[in-house]
């Protein structure tokens, strides 16, 4: 691996630190990426589906999830998994990420993970091939193409450090704090940073020294390198062997830091939990001295380290780097108060889930309204069966009559001398569970019989342990013997273009049942939708869950809701053409039982 992260790259965030993320987006946008570098937020206990966040001037929605699977499932693009985790929790979800596979780099957070479960984590990582940054750490940085959260601080001291766009430094460090410092000393004496890795401050970290120098060593962007050290361990004697054995052969600046522990009488931990010599060799004076003999380019202090690090970069005689366009993130930015994912109307033509109206509109076309409700509702290109069924399912329900509730109420208030508007607002008024319900119900209930294997039986005895009529099965009128027109033509019309039926054949063994208990207890036309609804979105490659959500959603009711208003309009305008008078309900049609009220 020449590079840790590209202009491609993308991370899954675990833990919603909205600072942090935040700083990641206005890094990509000052840098001018094509796409954000967050791509899913991993928020166990949210319940939303995405989190809002501005991306220059912009808002952008990120999609929540509530578990590391469900996110990697959705952006299996994203090779990164950002943990910010607590330590109680920061091994779990990385171990989880290791399992569920398919990430390059594992970053943590968290510091104190216990000892134990760090070794066997960093073990794990190691023999899956995935570069762990941390724990205990800030991350790292590709300038101009990825920065983990907080590295490099703000826009401001980004600029300033030049780390928005590619040096020629490789720097590696456990400090996150001087990581930030060390970027600002190599932008002022070299030309800034080519990657940079803090590998965290605790004892047993995932990737080490030498695991990074060696990737900076095959990365051509890379021309020297940059080591930070402290006191403690032994890490730096593997970058002297490297080097010996020719593996590393660009030059390498180092320091150690924590050469004042020689003047304390007992051993002293100096901030980091690797940072405590338990012998002499792991302390900084040895350490800068072996590194010296070997010779890597080591200052006399920490304040000569400038003087070192402008020593070798000029002496390499590099070509200026050419300082790219950016953008300026605005400093005042307005949250919107309202999201809208399916048309826009604010260019020269609007469009419908990104077409432009003239072509889906235009008889020339050659889309219908199914292609028009495929792309408003459900933001998806449906092939041709699909949206002819749709525009079927409309065609079917459009009318049902003057008696039904719905066309009585719009009737009436027509009649009432009201507008097509206020008339058309009563008769949909009375859909819901008891007029138009049932295509909502039937796709549920039969669905969930489906979905758990349970027989026609099975099903029957469920529904009555519910308490519930088997919503599309029976009509007032229709049986057996005098089937219904409609669902013969739907039923048909699914033999022949729909893939498969598998809800339908399942809806048909069941309605051989309660037919044989009563012959009116048929697959209705309402059953009949909702169950071919189901088949449909399960033959253009829904998700089950996406399926139960349309369901519960509302989604089927909305096809009833479209094609009766079609009819109610059509009453309605049937009343206003025939100027019928106020409607009053005939006397004698009502059973008046008023009885004196009692005195209390």
């Amino acid at each position: 691996m020449a590079q840790l992260f590209t202009r491609d790259t993308q991370a899954i965030f675990w833990n919603n630190n909205t600072t942090a993320i935040q700083r990641m987006l206005d890094y990509d946008y000052t840098i001018k990426r094509d796409k954000p570098s967050v791509a899913a937020i991993v928020a166990p206990t949210s319940s939303g589906k995405f989190e809002k966040f501005f991306y220059g001037p912009d808002e952008i929605m990120i999609p929540t999830f509530k578990t590391t699977a469900e996110a990697k499932e959705a952006q299996p693009q994203a090779d990164v998994l950002l943990n910010f985790a607590s330590f109680r929790t920061a091994y779990d979800v990385t171990m989880e990420a290791l399992e569920i596979g398919g990430f390059s780099t594992i970053m943590i957070t968290a510091e104190g993970i216990p000892e134990r479960l760090a070794r066997k984590m960093n073990a794990t990582a190691r023999a899956s091939g995935v570069v762990v940054i941390g724990p205990a750490t800030v991350g790292g940085i590709a300038p101009g193409a990825f920065k983990i959260a907080n590295v490099g601080g703000t826009i401001t001291n980004i600029v300033n450090s030049k780390l928005h766009r590619a040096g020629s430094c490789g720097l590696v460090t456990r400090s996150g704090g001087l990581f930030n410092e060390l970027s600002n000393i190599i932008s002022i004496n070299a030309d800034g940073i080519a990657e940079g890795v803090a590998i965290g401050g605790d004892r047993f970290v995932g990737s080490v020294f030498i695991d990074n120098l060696l990737r900076m060593e095959s990365n051509p962007q890379v021309k020297y390198m940059l080591l930070l050290g402290e006191v403690g361990g032994i890490e730096e004697y593997k970058v002297i062997d490297a080097i010996k054995e020719g593996k590393i052969t660009k030059p390498v600046i180092a320091w150690c830091i924590g050469t004042i522990a020689k003047y304390y009488d007992s051993g002293v931990q100096f901030g980091h939990a690797g940072a405590s010599a338990n012998a002499e060799r792991e302390t900084a004076e040895a350490k800068n001295r072996a590194m010296s003999e070997a010779g890597i380019y080591v200052p006399e202090s920490f304040n000569d380290l400038p003087n070192k690090i402008k020593e070798v970069y000029e002496s390499l005689n590099l070509a200026p780097i050419a300082e790219p366009e950016m953008n300026v993130v605005p400093t005042v930015r307005r949250s919107k108060q309202f999201i809208c994912t399916i048309s826009d109307d604010r260019g020269d033509e609007a469009t419908y889930a990104g077409f432009p109206i003239s072509s889906v509109a235009l008889p020339s076309t050659g889309k219908g309204i199914g292609d028009v409700i495929a792309l408003l509702w459900f933001k998806k290109q449906y092939p041709k069966w699909a949206t002819d069924f749709i525009e079927t399912v409309l065609k079917t329900v459009a009318d049902h009559g003057p008696a039904v509730s719905g066309a009585h109420n719009a009737k009436v208030t027509a009649r009432a001398g009201k507008s097509v508007v206020e008339s058309l607002v009563t008769g949909l008024l009375t859909i819901g569970p008891r007029f138009g319900g049932a295509i909502d119900g039937a796709a549920q209930y039969f669905k969930y019989a489906d979905d758990n294997g349970l027989s026609p039986k099975e099903f029957l005895a469920y529904m009555k342990n519910e308490g519930i009529p088997i919503p599309g099965i029976g009509h007032r009128i229709k049986s057996l013997k005098n089937p219904d027109l409609r669902v013969k033509g739907l039923m048909e019309y699914a033999a022949e273009y729909f893939p498969s039926t598998p809800l339908l054949d399942y809806a048909r063994t069941v309605e051989a049942l309660t037919t044989s208990k009563k012959e009116n207890l048929i697959l209705n036309v309402d059953g009949t939708i909702g169950i071919l609804m189901v088949d449909m979105w399960r033959a253009l490659g829904y998700a089950e869950e996406d399926i139960d959500e349309f369901i519960s959603s509302g989604t089927l009711n909305a096809f009833f809701i479209v094609g009766r208003s079609i009819g109610f309009i059509g009453h309605i305008l049937d009343e206003k053409r025939l100027e019928m008078p106020m409607y009053r309900h005939p006397m004698d049609d009502i059973l008046y039982d008023v009885q004196m009220a009692q005195e209390i």
